[in-house]
């Protein structure tokens, strides 16, 4: 029998502090309920004519593809759209949008660049709202890393992350209040002209400070990593900011994460793993790398033991089958 909070029925997703950190851990084990589930060869029916509109306005992998199975593995629908696709935002506003999806879809994950629109969307749909990517935060994102965590190394607490790289992106700014909300102590190394937003940081020190661990910036990443259990990074270059891509190099060269830096945790015959939200320029042969050679990771670390990114992709799927679920199915169905 699959167990989840009551609570979280009828609920929406804009960013981390849209749950409580009890309904945080809640939904991160309801996923891997559904992970057991389907690799027990379970296919349900929790979203049985459940239908889920996908509005993209950035071109997706993970987030996409999860999203589609997900609800077809429990008997729900995926209608995938992008801007040339319906009038959003164009010949009709989001809010009119919203309000005419909201009655045709049952719930509405978006993918686009201003939190504002997801945040419109949620106020004027009348059905469940996840945010699965904009440029501030990446929420659905950061319950896969915590579940790959948890399974990895059988428990959140007494973990370090490390996230390396861009402090002030959207990645990094959901990464850094769901470890507070987890109770994972947390650091950012990054370089000064890219610490995280003093308002987004001490929003985050808060909830750690009640949780009982702390959050740390270093502009020296060796310094930083020292004791980490986790190295994370992500793009230099977030979509949207093509045009800084010679200058984020430059920056960011410093904190690549080789196979030194990961010595520099002291727990490389340890508990120690490496994450990433993908894509990755790990290599030598994509249109970015071909004359740069690997950017935020190297193939090394890449391709290590470390390496658990191919278990985190999977569980974008899981996580977010948990927040479909939870908020679309009614539990007298079970």
């Amino acid at each position: 029998m699959l167990t989840w909070m009551p609570e979280l029925k009828g609920r929406s997703l804009m960013r981390m502090t849209s749950f409580t950190d009890e309904e945080m851990m809640n939904l991160i084990d309801l996923a891997a309920q559904l992970k057991a589930r389907r690799a027990a060869g379970i296919r349900g029916d929790l979203l049985h004519r459940k239908n889920i509109a996908l509005i993209f306005e950035k071109s997706s992998t993970r987030t996409r593809n999860s999203s589609i199975i997900a609800a077809r593995d429990e008997g729900g629908g995926a209608e995938y759209l992008t801007r040339p696709d319906i009038h959003f935002g164009k010949k009709e506003s989001v809010k009119d949008t919203a309000r005419v999806l909201g009655r045709i879809y049952d719930g509405i994950l978006f993918r686009g660049f201003r939190q504002s629109t997801v945040e419109e969307l949620a106020k004027w749909s009348g059905v469940p709202v996840w945010n699965g990517l904009t440029d501030d935060y990446h929420p659905t994102q950061i319950f896969a890393d915590l579940l790959t965590v948890k399974e990895t190394f059988g428990s959140l607490r007494d973990c370090t992350v490390a996230y390396v790289g861009d402090g002030r992106n959207n990645v990094a700014n959901s990464l850094m209040m769901g470890c507070a909300k987890a109770g994972v102590r947390y650091v950012c190394c990054t370089p000064k002209e890219l610490w995280p937003d003093e308002a987004v940081l001490a929003e985050a020190e808060a909830v750690a400070k009640r949780n009982g661990v702390d959050i740390r910036v270093f502009s020296d990443p060796k310094k930083g990593v020292k004791g980490a259990n986790v190295l994370y990074t992500d793009v230099w270059v977030s979509m949207g900011e093509e045009a800084k891509t010679a200058e984020r190099i430059k920056m960011l060269r410093p904190y690549q994460i080789n196979m030194d830096l990961m010595k520099a945790t002291g727990n490389l015959d340890g508990k120690l793993m490496f994450l990433h939200c993908l894509p990755a320029f790990h290599d030598f042969n994509t249109e970015v790398t071909k004359d740069s050679g690997a950017l935020e990771v190297t193939d090394e670390v890449f391709e290590s033991k470390y390496s658990k990114v191919f278990d985190e992709s999977e569980n974008r799927m899981h996580t977010i089958k948990a927040l479909f679920v939870s908020a679309l199915c009614d539990r007298a169905a079970l």
